[in-house]
């Protein structure tokens, strides 16, 4: 075990040295990260890891949200599937909840997929091969699903805003 360092305390602190500076080592470790930061390819080498690694974490996200370009066209070839405008607006409220109308939207928990969130999202096949990238293809199916089980989108949002799914 090192000495303190008692020379090095600030006088008019009134604290003793062996607070401020415990051990030797402390300044030791920070001789060390000093001379490593001082080192111009060290400096480097770790910007360059840090910038690779973080490039390939955003690069592996999934999108959260869908752009508004895409967003708006789903919501045009909703429009074309589902003209009368109360069971477009049902229809598209139960989106923007599930998935913010993005097609790729899955859900961390459950798996649920795409922007009317199938369960499992494989179902959406049954409308077209393209299920995971294309919105018509997923507006179809729920669009089948929601009649079927409920009758409508109506009846689809009536039942969503009473249990906050459906």
């Amino acid at each position: 075990m090192s000495k303190p360092l008692t020379q090095y305390a600030p006088r008019g602190t009134g604290l003793p040295a062996t607070v401020l500076f415990p051990k030797k080592r402390f300044s030791v470790f920070v001789s060390r990260i000093a001379s490593a930061i001082a080192s111009p390819k060290k400096v480097l080498t770790t910007a360059a890891v840090a910038a690779a690694t973080a490039g390939m974490v955003l690069a592996a996200a999934p999108a959260h949200a869908a752009t508004p370009a895409s967003a708006s066209n789903a919501k045009a070839i909703a429009h074309k599937l589902i003209p009368n405008d109360a069971q477009f607006n049902a229809f598209s409220h139960i989106v923007e909840h599930e998935s913010g109308w993005n097609v790729a939207a899955t859900n961390a928990s459950s798996g649920a997929y795409g922007l009317v969130q199938a369960l499992p999202g494989s179902k959406m096949a049954s409308a077209g091969s393209d299920w995971r990238t294309s919105a018509a293809t997923q507006i179809e199916w729920g669009l089948k699903y929601m009649n079927q089980r409920y009758g409508s989108p109506v009846g689809a949002w009536n039942f969503w805003q009473a249990h906050h799914w459906y």
